[in-house]
């Protein structure tokens, strides 16, 4: 099991937060997203580490941007 954290810009409500949660959902092994709006953290749990390029390019899917 791994745990990743990131920042991402530019959420302000649950719609937000859904999106990206969906997105990166979709990646192969995530087995769960959760979102703090008012940090802008999102934490991804998967059953292998997952790509820093396959979280960026899930939350830019969801019309985010990852903080660098």
């Amino acid at each position: 099991m791994a745990t990743s954290t990131y920042t991402v810009k530019g959420m302000t409500c649950g719609h937000c937060a859904g999106s990206v949660r969906e997105e990166i959902g979709r990646i192969a092994g995530v087995t769960g997203v959760e979102v703090d709006l008012d940090t802008g953290a999102v934490r991804v749990e998967s059953t292998a580490p997952v790509s820093d390029a396959e979280i960026a390019a899930a939350v830019d899917e969801a019309g985010y941007e990852v903080a660098v």
